[in-house]
């Protein structure tokens, strides 16, 4: 089982103490419902290209570097920590959805990975304990986004580095159609496969709703990360976002 530890149906800016509660608990539910299905729905949804995206994040994380620690945050089921522990890195995955954990460890039995229930917002691990973190469409689903983002640098160790997949803008060329997909395919998907069209119509909004490279970006930098990047992948359709913490904080 999980270890024990500490958070999104709009994650949205502007939210109060008891809305962002309230919010965190209808999406943690939203997960649970989805869990089993979740892996099968990813292939299905991005035709198998989201196991690409992650390659190229554990690719990007490279080998193993100081204790060799890892953190997959909103690690779910465990894909991009089973790869990076491939590399030799040791990881735990922390989630707040206990169904996504669940899932993750009938999938992934061993002691490759070590699993921590945990909200992004409030990470329960102390202050520069990973060499690297790894966030995996996760960032788009927290209350609060900064304050995770601040969550995470504290966590770092000096020099340490975030790699953030998520969706992002595609490129103009592609948006149209992008986005006809996204709004009529996906929550039909959802409702033949995972019988859960509400939580796949929440997937479609939360990606329109979420800021772009630039902005993304921008929030890493005014968090306190350096040598700020990022990478489009497959058009701009999701993009891999790079920062460090500096050497001397």
């Amino acid at each position: 089982m999980p270890e024990s530890a500490s958070a999104p149906l709009s994650p949205a800016a502007g939210l109060d103490e008891a809305e962002r509660r309230a919010d965190g608990r209808r999406i943690r539910a939203m997960f649970d419902a989805v869990a089993p299905r979740y892996d099968s729905m990813n292939d299905v949804m991005s035709f198998g290209i989201h196991r690409l995206w992650k390659r190229k994040v554990r690719r990007m994380a490279g080998k193993p570097r100081g204790r060799g620690l890892a953190l997959d945050l909103a690690g779910g089921t465990g894909d991009i920590a089973d790869l990076m522990a491939d590399k030799g890195w040791a990881v735990v995955v922390c989630d707040p959805s206990q169904g996504m954990l669940e899932a993750g460890i009938k999938a992934n039995a061993g002691p490759r990975v070590r699993w921590v229930s945990g909200a992004g917002e409030a990470l329960p691990f102390p202050d520069r304990t990973f060499d690297v973190v790894t966030l995996g469409f996760g960032l788009r689903n927290m209350t609060d986004r900064k304050g995770a983002l601040a969550e995470v640098l504290r966590v770092l160790a000096p020099g340490g580095q975030v790699l953030c997949l998520e969706f992002s803008t595609p490129w103009r060329v592609i948006r149209p159609a992008y986005e006809r997909y996204s709004r009529r395919t996906i929550p039909r998907l959802g409702a033949a496969i995972a019988r859960q069209p509400e939580a796949y119509q929440y997937l479609v909004e939360s990606i329109g709703a979420f800021p772009d490279q630039e902005t993304l970006a921008g929030w890493l930098r005014e968090t306190g990360f350096i040598d700020v990047r990022y990478r489009n992948l497959s058009l701009g359709i999701a993009a891999i976002h790079v920062g460090a913490r500096p050497a001397d904080a």
